[in-house]
């Protein structure tokens, strides 16, 4: 499957560097996005309003198994970053191995990052990196009744 908007870090970095060269604001979220639903798609769409490019950082799918089970994901990653690259909101979906995405976003060093409402500040990996460099840090109520756990799970 094509999909322009999946690029790798290297790229991804230059890219949110030439983004903030010419006063764009770059905005990052991240996650499994295993079974897209209406939540990530209401999560994604505000984060976009907060910027001017959105860049998602994707677990791939060791990580997803290290962080969330054998049984996981239910998509691979292939599928997840299609579906996402099918959503005006994203600009660009970067790959992360790690179990959190401080790495990539200590390469990206987006001015905006964006989580959803089950985080709390001092739970947000990169908050405070962000925050140190003048970025700002939102939390996006979520939808109720509206989780993959949940979904996966009824």
């Amino acid at each position: 499957m094509d999909n322009p908007k999946l690029i790798s870090r290297p790229v991804a970095t230059a890219l949110a560097l030439k983004h903030r060269s010419v006063g764009q604001r770059v905005v990052f979220t991240n996650g499994c996005f295993d079974v897209v639903h209406a939540g990530h798609i209401y999560l994604l769409s505000e984060a976009a309003k907060l910027g001017d490019i959105l860049i998602v950082g994707l677990n791939d799918d060791e990580s997803i198994r290290r962080l969330k089970g054998q049984d996981r994901p239910k998509l691979p990653f292939e599928l997840r970053a299609f579906t996402l690259a099918g959503l005006s909101a994203v600009g660009y979906i970067v790959p992360f191995t790690e179990d959190t995405p401080l790495e990539l976003i200590l390469a990206l060093k987006p001015d905006v990052i964006v989580k959803g409402g089950d985080y709390k500040f001092d739970t947000i990996v990169g908050a405070r990196e962000v925050r140190s460099w003048g970025g700002d840090v939102f939390v996006i109520p979520l939808l109720e009744g509206l989780s993959t756990s949940g979904i996966l799970n009824s």
